[in-house]
């Protein structure tokens, strides 16, 4: 198992999985990752991947974020997207992406990290409790178009 920050060659796993995590996003994807790359993304700020010989099998994102539900951190690292392929769960993958991730969030100096999942994301909401995280907040999000009558 090798944990390291995501390379150029990478590009293509790396947005196959994260169409795994959100498939509706599929035309952001490699936009996304080419701001990345390019050094101009407002989304991320830190990447790995997680690689088994020669196969990548999981990654991990990570923004700065100025609020997290139950910080008072004016600013601090935020687990945007955290996948493992499924034939690779449960082997300590995502364990060692997030050590990673919280390594590189002491080294700049930050003393939390935060993270959110779906509500009905069991497997999430336990490995994150599985590696420290504490619960803060349950939340339902509403969105209603406006028109102008």
């Amino acid at each position: 198992m090798l944990i390291r920050l995501v390379e150029g060659q990478d590009t293509e796993s790396w947005s196959h999985m994260r169409t795994a995590l959100w498939p509706e996003t599929v035309d952001q994807h490699r936009s996304e990752i080419a701001e990345y790359f390019a050094g101009n993304s407002i989304d991320i700020v830190q990447a790995y991947v997680a690689v088994e010989g020669a196969e990548v099998v999981g990654f991990l994102e990570l923004n700065l974020r100025n609020f997290a539900e139950g910080s008072r951190s004016p600013k601090l690292p935020y687990v945007e997207a955290w996948y493992v392929k499924p034939a690779f769960q449960g082997r300590g993958y995502g364990k060692q992406l997030m050590k990673f991730a919280e390594e590189w969030a002491l080294s700049e100096g930050y003393v939390e990290i935060a993270s959110d999942t779906e509500i009905d994301n069991v497997t999430s909401i336990a490995m994150h409790k599985h590696l420290g995280f504490v619960e803060t907040e349950r939340v339902v999000c509403f969105l209603k178009k406006l028109s102008v009558d």
